[in-house]
């Protein structure tokens, strides 16, 4: 039996939908809040390889904190990862695991690819 997570803010409305998503379809993933239960940025760096991209991929670039954090479109993957393990915030939402492999839920259907 294939075990998910997902990395949810119910706050949002695309993590909200994603998760409904999956129980639809009968399933029921372990629930992170992030924004409650920060990840690290040895976690950060993972879900990085799960998503097979690169950390600008899950970061929020319009959330305030980006500034904050001292980030620009040049910042490398080092000082990304340490700025959302900062500020959860910056986490793009939501993230979904099944094993090695991850997808980021914007659409919601766009982590129907873990299912296969």
């Amino acid at each position: 039996m294939k075990t998910y997570t997902i990395y949810h803010n119910p706050r949002c409305s695309k993590s909200r939908q994603t998760l409904e998503l999956l129980e639809e379809r009968g399933i029921e993933p372990r629930v992170v809040r992030y924004l409650e239960e920060p990840l690290t940025e040895h976690q950060l760096s993972t879900l990085c390889k799960q998503l097979k991209g690169s950390a600008s991929e899950m970061i929020r670039k319009k959330e305030p904190e980006y500034k904050l954090a001292g980030l620009t479109g040049d910042s490398d993957e080092s000082a990304i990862v340490k700025a959302i393990a900062e500020f959860p915030k910056l986490l793009e939402r939501p993230i979904v695991v099944c094993g090695s492999r991850a997808r980021i839920g914007r659409p919601p259907e766009a982590v129907l690819e873990l299912l296969d």
